[in-house]
This record gives C-alpha cells, sequence and structure tokens, in this order.
C-alpha cells in the first residue's frame, strides 16, 4: 500500500483535521513509499523503534507520537538517537493522539466501553473527548474497580467508599482527570481516566464522586490495536502490536 494512501484513509477514518492537538497528527517522520507491514504501539519509545526495525516494519502506528507542543524542539540526545534510528532504516512514523481517543469505534474510550460493558449515552469536555454513560447493572464501586483491574491487567488507584453503588459512569483514557469537575456536574457516581492529581484526590473526596485511576499507558492500549486490526482487514496489512511495559 502506498504511504500516502494510508495516511490519507486514516486522516479520513479518524476525522483527524477537526481537532486541535497538542502534536501533528498522521505521519510524522516519512520513510519508504510502500507500506506493507507495520508495527503498533502506545508511545514512539526506542524500544519500540527497535522492535520495529526487528520485525522489519515499513512503519510505525502509534497513539503518542513526536513534536509536542512546547518541547525543546533540537534533535539531540534521545531525540537524535530516535529519530536516527527511523532514518536509518526508513520507517514511517505515524501517530494520532486525540482521534485516537475520540473515534466512536476504534477509539481509546470506546474500546474501554467494550471491555468493561459500559453503555456510552454521550460526550462532554472540550472537542467531546470525554464519555458519559452508565453501566448495564448498578454494582459496588470495589466490584467495579476489581473489574478494571481483571481487565486492563492492572491494579487501578481507587479513591472513594468501596462499598457505594455505581450506575451513571464517566471515563476517559490517559492524562484526563482535568475532565473531574465536569463530569461531578453531570451527576456521576464515578470517573475513571487514566492518571490522577494531587488535587484530585479532595475533589473525589469533597464532591463524592468516586475516581478510578487505570492507569495512562493501560487505558490507552487498546484504541491502537482496534485501529491496526481495522488496517489488516480492509487494507490487507501486516500489523503487529507491541506492548512496551509502561507502569504509569
Amino acid at each position: 500500500m502506498k504511504r500516502e494512501e494510508l495516511t490519507r484513509y486514516l486522516d479520513n477514518l479518524l476525522e483527524a483535521g477537526r481537532f486541535r492537538d497538542y502534536c501533528p497528527n498522521g505521519l510524522q517522520v516519512e520513510g519508504r513509499p510502500e507500506v506493507g507491514r507495520l508495527v503498533a504501539g502506545v508511545t514512539a519509545s526506542q524500544a519500540l523503534l527497535e522492535a520495529a526495525v526487528e520485525s522489519g516494519a515499513d512503519a510505525i502506528l502509534v497513539h503518542h507520537g513526536w513534536f509536542w507542543r512546547g518541547e525543546d524542539g533540537r534533535v539531540t540526545g534521545i531525540r537524535k538517537a530516535r529519530l536516527q534510528t527511523l532514518l536509518k532504516h526508513d520507517i514511517n512514523l505515524i501517530a494520532y493522539h486525540l482521534p485516537l481517543d475520540a473515534h466512536p469505534e476504534l477509539g481509546n474510550n470506546a474500546q474501554l466501553a467494550k471491555k468493561f460493558g459500559w453503555l456510552a449515552e454521550t460526550r462532554f469536555g472540550e472537542q467531546d473527548i470525554g464519555w458519559l454513560g452508565r453501566l448495564t447493572t448498578p454494582a459496588t464501586l470495589s466490584s467495579v474497580a476489581q473489574q478494571v483491574a481483571n481487565e486492563l491487567g492492572r491494579v487501578p488507584l481507587l479513591i472513594g467508599d468501596g462499598g457505594r453503588p455505581v450506575s451513571r459512569v464517566a471515563w476517559c483514557s490517559g492524562a484526563a482527570q482535568s475532565l473531574f469537575e465536569q463530569a461531578i456536574g453531570l451527576g456521576v457516581d464515578l470517573y475513571l481516566s487514566g492518571e490522577i492529581s494531587e488535587q484530585t484526590v479532595h475533589l473525589a473526596r469533597e464532591s463524592g464522586v468516586a475516581f478510578i485511576a487505570a492507569g495512562h499507558h493501560a487505558s490507552e492500549r487498546y484504541g491502537v490495536q482496534a485501529l491496526t486490526a481495522h488496517l489488516a482487514e480492509r487494507c490487507g496489512l501486516e500489523c503487529r502490536f507491541v506492548d512496551i511495559d509502561n507502569p504509569i
């Protein structure tokens, strides 16, 4: 498949142009013009790049790419080593951040709802990144936290009374703790995100709304997996997901 054909397909599928993001979405580093083998992961770390080289990949597809707003733009040290790896092996780097959080079927939040069996009802927050819905059957907070642990393979941080019943839920993968106050205002019993901040604990205690920090990496593994499965089926690409362990 031609590189331009692939990136154009992904841009359209994920509606990349409608998002105001913190990094460029789509092709970030140009490699060889033909893509047949693709390696995917959450973050374009050196470990993932090396896995792609070992696999003979033509392209890498990630959620967390490079060139973030506010970063030092100089290509030195770690940045030089990463870029040098791609250029030496002529590998394309393709990244989608907010578009991959938001997609209604393949996105991180859609995939979390699918894994947990939550019913999505509407969106909230800037650019409709946050999701709002309910459990199919009300459950206690501790049982919901245990389900999250079972599905993600990681014990989450729970702030709240484990015996409290939960029905209305809101969620947003990654570092979306800033949406917590909006979720409280929407009358939810529980908000789930990847990360938690110091002040978030006080908001949870004082509002009575529970907070589950499920892990940034752990909550954002599934969008890119769903996307690569879609590409394998629709575009005939050979796709491999590499999960680089990250405790955060």
